[in-house]
């Protein structure tokens, strides 16, 4: 199959072109590098052996998009494109409403015209909102997206599903992903995020690295074993996989699912920091902070789904996540600006 990757230059997007080629599909990516950096193709070049094909240009732009999809004859997208910061989604709302439903909206104006009718979507675990029951299951209503950055992930699911009843032909996969975190086990490629980290691993990654001076441990009260908030910590790799499978059974399958992509694991914030300490043999400067506002005791998905409707389940543990994310950042402390 030949694949479209929308923002797949990105953490996520990358590691989904390694497992795309060595599933035998050919990606072709298209990015703007708002997030990104060029330099990922020569990484993922010496990973695979192949070069990567990639469009620079912005998925909002209907033209550019026509044009790429009347030269490729695409069999199936998938939907990386959108921005990803929920403070900064905060501060500024209009710019992440415009930006993750227009690249939405631009990819299946396009679908539509060249006859492409498979899309897998990069959802999140945050469209569920603020729900104190876990493990989480794709039947359970939403209780709110809680910022503009899980609005937009729900509002794109909303477009998706009504894109279905339109076009019953269609083939929509809708992965709900929880804490995404690891690196290729060769080191190349991995999180790269633009500032101050707002996610646990990178930002204990940037601590031992010494970009940062501390980790602060927000929240120890939580009615959680040790205190500490626990959530469902995913490799991305398993995570990538998991998409190779969502395209494969597109292919035979019409309609939209919703599908969670998770280990079905609780980890707490306390095991995420004494594993990468362990395994890694490094201890990292820590301080104890107050809750953040909204976060909750605990947070995990339910994927039995993934496993009866794709046939996937993750494989990598904590110890490989905390261990890969190091190797990663130990050997990239600036990224790719390396």
């Amino acid at each position: 199959m030949k694949i479209l990757l929308a923002g797949g230059a990105g953490f996520i997007g990358s590691h989904t072109v390694v497992e795309l080629i060595q599933a035998g599909h050919e990606p072709v990516v298209v990015d703007n590098l708002y997030n990104s950096n060029r330099k990922v193709f020569e990484r993922l070049k010496a990973i695979t052996g192949k070069d990567v094909c990639f469009y620079e240009a912005d998925v909002c732009d209907a033209q550019a998009m026509d044009d790429i999809f009347a030269r490729e004859h695409f069999d199936a997208v998938i939907q990386f494109a959108g921005y990803k910061a929920v403070p900064e989604s905060v501060r500024e709302s209009v710019k992440y409403y415009r930006n993750n439903l227009d690249t939405t909206l631009t990819l299946l104006e396009c679908m539509q015209r060249h006859g492409v009718t498979r899309i897998v979507f990069s959802s999140s675990a945050t469209v569920y909102g603020p729900i104190e029951e876990s493990p989480l299951v794709e039947t359970m209503p939403s209780a709110g997206p809680t910022n503009p950055y899980a609005w937009s992930k729900y509002m794109n699911e909303v477009i998706l599903r009504d894109a279905v009843v339109s076009n019953p032909g269609w083939s929509v996969a809708l992965l709900r992903y929880f804490n995404p975190i690891g690196a290729h086990e060769s080191g190349l490629i991995g999180e790269n995020p633009l500032g101050i980290p707002n996610n646990l691993m990178p930002y204990v990654t940037q601590v031992a690295v010494g970009k940062l001076p501390h980790l602060n441990i927000n929240g120890t009260d939580f009615p959680t074993p040790d205190g500490t908030g626990v959530r469902d910590y995913i490799h991305v790799v398993d995570l990538a996989r998991g998409h190779v499978a969502a395209c494969d059974y597109l292919f035979d399958h019409t309609g939209c699912e919703v599908i969670n992509l998770g280990t079905g694991v609780g980890y707490s914030v306390m095991d995420v920091v004494n594993t990468f300490e362990r395994v890694n043999e490094l201890t990292l400067e820590k301080v104890i902070a107050p809750r953040r506002p909204g976060d909750m005791a605990s947070y995990y998905s339910d994927p039995t789904k993934a496993k009866n409707l794709l046939g996937w389940q993750t494989e990598k543990t904590l110890d490989d996540m905390c261990r890969d994310s190091w190797r990663w950042q130990k050997n990239n402390p600036n990224g790719y600006e390396d």
